[in-house]
């Protein structure tokens, strides 16, 4: 809180001030780039170019920066960046972009041309001195030239071949990652936990108990299915990405998949509980269904097929273990 105060208003500072903080925001900026790029060049080497590119921009923009000021304020540039002003337009930490789609990572590169271009042209309007408006407009036509350059780059090294292989590479990491052991962990929780969730409702007709044993069932496979998924793979060979968001969406969906069952046990009249769950439980096996064809290209009634036959097949077990 202190540290907030202690910050200045965009208003307050002086030309000398907000051309030093220009300069310190273009040199933050190509690092950034330079950060993309780094990140991408493994598995997208066109679009690493870009970025590459765009870091050298912003280079020869804060080297043209710089030559302004010591025109105009001599050798000696203040110590200013974003975060002692108030206000200023702040950029995401470098290290989200390890959980960043291609797709958002590009957009992310075009919206901090954006920001800084309407950041400029707004302080602009606001100033009545005549050469600190002049300064703001000479930034943010830079900033503009940066989104001009980055166009000219894209087109220069990633033509439309290219933008889509990276653009295929980056839907088949997406569903390696997390559609495919998600929807892993979907099936196994939805049809693995209903033989005992249904036993147990039809040989104790107590809702309460059932849901018990529907929670330790969903947490339980949850749990198993997640480390499971973890350790199988480290993905380094396959390309399946990190074993973590792996483990992530196999166990989060295989707990869902038999909550879902699960939950309707809260209701206290048994037959109304176990009608809900039944209806949850079509409803859970046409949501895989619809999943495997939506993402996994399987023709939909097949799917729905195999699916509803595996989950009345388990469901059909539980129910005659239970009631005997």
């Amino acid at each position: 809180m202190r540290f907030l105060m202690q910050r200045r208003g965009f208003d307050d500072l002086s030309e000398q001030e907000v051309l030093a903080l220009a300069i310190s925001s273009e040199e933050d900026d190509a690092r950034i780039y330079r950060s993309y790029a780094e990140r991408l060049r493994n598995e997208y080497p066109d679009t690493a170019k870009i970025f590459d590119g765009m870091a050298e921009e912003e280079d020869r923009h804060r080297a043209s920066l710089i030559d302004l000021h010591r025109q105009r304020f001599g050798e000696v540039i203040p110590l200013i960046r974003r975060e002692h002003v108030a206000g200023f337009y702040a950029r995401k930490p470098v290290w989200l972009i390890q959980n960043l789609s291609l797709d958002r990572i590009r957009t992310e590169a075009e919206a901090m041309e954006q920001d800084a271009e309407r950041f400029y042209l707004a302080a602009a309007k606001r100033t009545t001195d005549a050469g600190t408006r002049k300064l703001l407009g000479f930034l943010a036509a830079a900033e503009a030239g940066h989104h001009r350059a980055a166009s000219g780059l894209e087109e220069t090294h990633l033509d439309d071949t290219a933008r889509e292989t990276e653009d295929d590479m980056a839907k088949r990491r997406f569903l390696l990652t997390w559609v495919q052991p998600g929807l892993a962990g979907l099936m196994d929780g939805s049809v693995s936990t209903l033989a005992p969730i249904f036993a147990t409702a039809f040989a104790t007709q107590n809702t309460w108990t059932t849901f018990l044993v529907g929670l330790a069932a969903s947490v339980g496979a949850g749990i198993s299915m997640g480390f499971t998924e973890a350790a199988s793979d480290d993905g380094q060979l396959s390309g399946r990405g990190s074993p973590v968001k792996r483990g992530i969406a196999a166990g989060v969906m295989t707990a869902v998949g038999g909550l879902g069952h699960a939950l309707p046990y809260l209701i206290p009249h048994f037959w109304t509980a176990t009608i809900t769950a039944m209806v949850v439980v079509f409803v859970e096996l046409w949501a895989i269904a619809w999943i495997q064809n939506r993402y996994m290209d399987t023709p939909f009634w097949r799917a729905a097929f195999q699916v509803v036959l595996g989950g009345a097949l388990v469901f059909g077990a539980g129910a005659l273990i239970g009631a005997g």
